[in-house]
């Protein structure tokens, strides 16, 4: 059942992921051509509302295959509903929850700040990876360049946001907790 709340919240988390990414493109080309302001939204604002649910899984106590199988199917989610080649965010998003559960960051991600660091710096190496991938597998040089160019507004935006997803990641963990005990109750 945890697995299906995951991979359902994941997968609305992801719908309003690039809807966000739609309303700062619009924002962004109403400011740019209609007006002397300029762009005043920087373009690597949009946050991964998907990530802080990946990594939430990485530092709690959520099963090893569990885990990099709900990372692997919304990382292919991702992919798809995304612009990106298949394969870059699944093998990214797989690669971040074992990293997350392997570096026993459980500890670390007490408090709402600390999540919001955690979630800071694995982002930037989350942008690192694709980064990193892009260079090598890529057929266009200049993605790249725009990857790296957004990696920190990218990362402070997911950052600032990842309290919200942790709270919402912590419900679910909760409820089909809470179900897993009811059903070997019965």
């Amino acid at each position: 059942m945890r697995n299906t709340l995951f991979i359902v919240c994941g997968i609305v988390l992801l719908i309003l992921q690039e809807n966000i990414f739609r309303l700062v493109d619009t924002v962004t080309n109403l400011f740019s051509h209609g007006s002397a302001i300029g762009n005043t939204v920087p373009p690597g604002c949009v946050p991964a509302l998907v990530f802080p649910l990946v990594l939430f899984m990485g530092i709690q106590d959520v099963p090893l295959i569990r885990g990099a199988s709900i990372s692997f199917v919304l990382g292919y989610a991702t992919d798809l509903i995304g612009v990106a080649p298949v394969g870059l965010y699944t093998f990214t998003y797989v690669a971040l929850f074992l990293i997350a559960s392997f570096a026993g960051l459980r500890l670390a991600a007490q408090t709402r700040w600390m999540q919001a660091l955690l979630c800071l710096a694995l982002t930037l190496v989350k942008s690192g990876i694709i980064l990193v991938c892009l260079a090598i597998f890529g057929k266009d040089t200049w993605v790249p360049r725009a990857v790296f160019r957004n990696a920190l507004p990218h990362a402070l935006a997911t950052a600032a946001l990842s309290p919200l997803i942790f709270k919402l990641a912590e419900r679910l963990h909760a409820i089909g907790a809470g179900r897993q005990e009811r059903e070997r109750g019965a």
